[in-house]
C-alpha cells in the first residue's frame, strides 16, 4: 500500500480513541467476569440514563427470600428491570430454580441464556421460549414513575405470570397499581444503596411476610 493510501485512511481522534479502549476495557471485564462474582450486586454499575438505582444488599436478600417462598420448591421466577433481586437469587440458589432476568440494558447479558431483552415499549415483544403464564412469581421494578411506563409493565407482568405479583415502584403509584394489577402495598420498605427522592414501597397481590 502507498503511503498515500494510507493517507486516505480514516484516523481517531486520541479522544475517541481513548474512549474505544475504555469500551474494549468494560466489555473484557465483564466477559471475564466468573463464579460468584458475576452475582454481586453492583458488579455493573448503575447508569442513570436508565434510571438505574440497585437495592441494598439487605433489601434484596429480603425479595429474593419472599420469592423464594412464593415460587416453592423448584419454581420459576421472573425478574423483570429488578437485577438486584435476580443477582441474590442466583448467589443464593444456582440450579434449584429457574430464574429469568428481563433487561433492556444488554450488559446483563453475561447471564447467558437466562437474560430476556426486555423493552416495557414493547410489554410483550419477548422469545417464543418465553411462554405465557410460565413463572410462579413475577418481581418487578418499572424504571420510570409513570402511568405509562407501569401500564406497559403490567401488560409484560400479567403475560408472564401464573398469578403472584410483587411490584417494587414509588408511594405514588399505589392507587395506579391497585388498578392494573390487583396488588396492595406492603408494610416493608426495600431501600437502595443511594437515597432517592420519591417514597418506594412493595406491593403485592397475595398474602405475604412482607
Amino acid at each position: 500500500m502507498s503511503n498515500s493510501e494510507d493517507e486516505d485512511l480514516p484516523q481517531l481522534s486520541s479522544h475517541a480513541l481513548a474512549a474505544l479502549q475504555e469500551f474494549y476495557a468494560e466489555q473484557k471485564q465483564y466477559t471475564d467476569l466468573g463464579g460468584d462474582d458475576k452475582y454481586n450486586i453492583g458488579i455493573i454499575e448503575e447508569n442513570w440514563q436508565l434510571s438505574q438505582f440497585w437495592y441494598t444488599p439487605e433489601t434484596a436478600l429480603r425479595l429474593a427470600e419472599e420469592a423464594v417462598a412464593a415460587a416453592g420448591e423448584g419454581g420459576r421466577v421472573a425478574c423483570v428491570s429488578a437485577p438486584s433481586v435476580y443477582q441474590k437469587l442466583r448467589e443464593l440458589h444456582r440450579d434449584d430454580f429457574s430464574i429469568c432476568i428481563f433487561e433492556y440494558d444488554q450488559r446483563f447479558a453475561i447471564y447467558g441464556e437466562e437474560f430476556i431483552f426486555y423493552d416495557y415499549n414493547n410489554p410483550v415483544d419477548l422469545p417464543e421460549k418465553i411462554a405465557a403464564h410460565s413463572f410462579d412469581i413475577v418481581i418487578a421494578d418499572p424504571p420510570y414513575l409513570s402511568e405509562e411506563c407501569l401500564r406497559k409493565t403490567s401488560e409484560t407482568i400479567k403475560y408472564l405470570t401464573r398469578g403472584k405479583i410483587l411490584l417494587c415502584t414509588g408511594a405514588v403509584m399505589e392507587e395506579e397499581a391497585a388498578k392494573l394489577l390487583g396488588v396492595k402495598m406492603c408494610k416493608f420498605i426495600p431501600k437502595h444503596t443511594r437515597t432517592l427522592g420519591n417514597e418506594f414501597r412493595c406491593y403485592v397481590n397475595y398474602d405475604s411476610e412482607l
